[in-house]
C-alpha cells in the first residue's frame, strides 16, 4: 500500500511540474480588440462595488462580438453567476484559470478542450453589468500561489492568486 501512495505522489508532482513547463502563449480575448479597448489602470482598482477591488480588466466592444480563448486549455466552468452573469473559466498552461464573464452567450461546454483563438462566446452585459456598456471582464487566477505579489493594499494578500491581464496582454 505504501508503494501505491509513493507512485501517486510522484505522479501528482510530475503533473504539477509538467503543467508549469507548458508555454503560455496568449492573445487578446476579444476578436479584433487592441490594448486601447480597456483602461490600463483598472486591475486592482478600488473601490469596485461589492467585490472591493477589480481583479481583472474590462475589454469593451460591441454586444455580440466574438470572445475567444486567450490561451489553450480545458473548460472547467460554464454557467451563470450573480455578479459575472454568463461566464466561462478555462484551465490553461502554468495552472492558470482564465475567467471570462458578462458574456451575452457562450459556445463551449464543461470539459471541452479549446485552442487559443477558438470562439468561446459573445461579448455582453450580463450579471452586474446589465444595462452598462457591453464588455468582457477578463481575469487570470493562478493555482500556484505567488507570495511575492502580496501588497499592503486592500485585499493585497489575494494578489498571490491574481495576475494582471494588462501586463500579460500588453507584452504581446
Amino acid at each position: 500500500m505504501k508503494l501505491f501512495y509513493k507512485v501517486v505522489f510522484i505522479f501528482i508532482i510530475g503533473l504539477v511540474i509538467s503543467g508549469l513547463l507548458v508555454p503560455e502563449k496568449m492573445i487578446i480575448p476579444v476578436e479584433d480588440a487592441t490594448t486601447m479597448d480597456w483602461n490600463h489602470e483598472t486591475f486592482w482598482f478600488e473601490p469596485w462595488g461589492s467585490s472591493g477591488v477589480h481583479k481583472g480588466i474590462d475589454i469593451f466592444g460591441e454586444k455580440g462580438k466574438p470572445v475567444i480563448a486567450a490561451t489553450t486549455g480545458v473548460v472547467v466552468f460554464v454557467g451563470s453567476l450573480s455578479k459575472g452573469g454568463n461566464a466561462v473559466a478555462i484551465l490553461g498552461p502554468k495552472w492558470r484559470i482564465h475567467y471570462y464573464s458578462h458574456l451575452n452567450s457562450y459556445s463551449v461546454n464543461h470539459g471541452d478542450f479549446v485552442s487559443r483563438g477558438d470562439s468561446i462566446g459573445a461579448l455582453g452585459d450580463t450579471g452586474n453589468a446589465a444595462g452598462k456598456q457591453p464588455h468582457l471582464h477578463y481575469s487570470i487566477l493562478t493555482l500556484v500561489p505567488m507570495p511575492w505579489l502580496i501588497t499592503f493594499e486592500s485585499q493585497g494578500w489575494k494578489r498571490v492568486f491574481y495576475l494582471d491581464p494588462h501586463q500579460k496582454l500588453s507584452a504581446l
